[in-house]
């Protein structure tokens, strides 16, 4: 074989078992990064630490409170055995009797009905009688046309209007005939019967008008109205 021909197998053909190279990428160039969206994203991070350090600040902090562990009805007198302590998250709206006070307030009596489970609230207890020197309590048993939808809550102001019922004499009087009255205060208003939808409202009336006001009552010809607040 000639020079030529042996030169031309060496590098005029391909070589066998030859393998390529590895591609470089392409280049790409870097994205200039601004300072203030640098700056505006450390600012946003660094607050949603600091609100998310707040809460859980908030969620450890927690105040020793008085509780209510079984069923006080108005007037009652409480009792130590009727209270109890409790250590929640108290938000700040909320106010409740710390535990620290609890004996200023046994002794003293529901202003409300105060269930179990509940936290005791100063307002909820007063130092006055329910029933005062000089008044009765008159339980009133009222149909739901006899009284307003408004709840009634105790403390508030109502007047006793005798309405005489269908037939009696009195069922006749002109309307320009004024209609008696009688003032009292709620003490407790029960639920709605079932069935009935009959309420209880207790009432406190001076111990003059109390008897006045049962007979009506147990007549049947009593509505109960609410009196304008003090000042109004």
């Amino acid at each position: 074989m000639s020079r030529t021909h042996v030169d031309a197998a060496t590098h005029g053909a391909p070589q066998q078992g030859r393998v390529a190279g590895p591609v470089a990428p392409p280049r790409v160039s870097a994205r200039r990064r601004r300072p203030g969206v640098i700056a505006l994203s450390l600012a946003l991070i660094a607050a949603g630490g600091a609100g998310v350090a707040v809460l859980l600040l908030q969620a450890g902090h927690r105040t020793d409170v008085v509780t209510v562990v079984r069923d006080v009805q108005v007037g009652q007198v409480l009792t130590e055995e009727d209270l109890g302590r409790a250590s929640v998250a108290l938000d700040p709206v909320v106010k409740a009797v710390r535990a620290d006070d609890l004996k200023s307030v046994v002794g003293r009596r529901a202003a409300v009905e105060l269930k179990p489970g509940s936290l005791l609230a100063s307002s909820q207890v007063t130092s006055d009688n329910v029933v005062k020197a000089g008044e009765q309590l008159v339980p009133i048993g009222l149909e739901p046309k006899q009284i307003p939808a408004t709840d009634l809550v105790p403390g508030q102001k109502v007047q006793l209007v005798h309405v005489p019922a269908q037939g009696t004499p009195d069922a006749g009087n002109p309307p320009d005939v004024a209609a008696q009255t009688i003032d009292g205060r709620v003490v407790k208003a029960s639920g709605a019967a079932p069935g009935t939808g009959v309420v209880v409202v207790d009432v406190a009336t001076s111990a003059s008008d109390g008897p006045t006001a049962a007979a009506w009552e147990a007549a049947g010809a009593l509505r109960l109205v609410l009196a304008a607040p003090d000042g109004a």
